[in-house]
């Protein structure tokens, strides 16, 4: 891989990596601590939305960002070339 090929695969690694982060934080943090109050209001399943996402939802939503970033990192590696 060439030192710009290489150069772009890690900027494009960085920023998937920094926006898929970032969503995980304001779910985590946003949802689960500041936005507490405002999803109490909302029920899901018996419980308080604000109580399901500080206990499960932040989980769920980081399985789920480890799923999407495979598999942008498999399209990345692709389109550079350096796919298994």
């Amino acid at each position: 891989m060439s030192d710009k090929n290489h150069q772009s695969y890690w900027n494009k690694n960085l920023k998937y990596l920094a926006i898929l982060l970032s969503i995980w934080f304001l779910v985590s943090y946003g949802c689960g601590i500041l936005f507490v109050n405002q999803l109490n209001e909302i029920r899901m399943g018996g419980f308080k939305l604000g109580f399901w996402f500080a206990q499960q939802g932040a989980i769920y939503f980081f399985i789920a960002i480890i799923f999407i970033y495979v598999y942008l990192m498999n399209k990345l590696d692709k389109a550079h070339g350096v796919d298994e």
